[in-house]
């Protein structure tokens, strides 16, 4: 299952480079967790999670993107802005990657996915 984490962020950074965002981070960690994608969209600084499926059989990706993890984000962002020392406009956005039976892959970005 990691190998199809693995090759979906590899995908959204491909994605999110394209749109022109400046990735500043894959994989980010502290002692609270892991934010998958660290980037810059202009002058605001966007954490992404990236959630992969093989099916939909468990649902679609971005629905487990729930309230304990969104909470967990934000703890991780404030951390991350606290060490930059500086007040940055943020946003969060979630990349819902869906492979199909076919091979072929799905992708939405959810720009402002939530608030904190």
């Amino acid at each position: 299952m990691k190998a199809l984490g693995n090759k979906g962020e590899d995908l959204a950074v491909i994605f999110l480079e394209k749109k022109g965002y400046k990735i500043i981070a894959k994989n980010y960690k502290n002692y609270v967790g892991e934010i998958d994608i660290i980037a810059r969209d202009g002058e605001t600084t966007v954490f992404i999670e990236v959630k992969t499926r093989a099916n939909d059989s468990f649902g679609y990706p971005f629905e487990a993107v729930h309230s304990r993890k969104r909470l967990k984000l934000r703890n991780l962002a404030l951390l991350y802005m606290k060490k930059q020392g500086e007040e940055i406009p943020i946003r969060f956005d979630v990349l819902s990657i869906m492979y199909t039976d076919n091979g072929q892959k799905q992708i939405e970005h959810i720009i402002d996915a939530f608030e904190v």
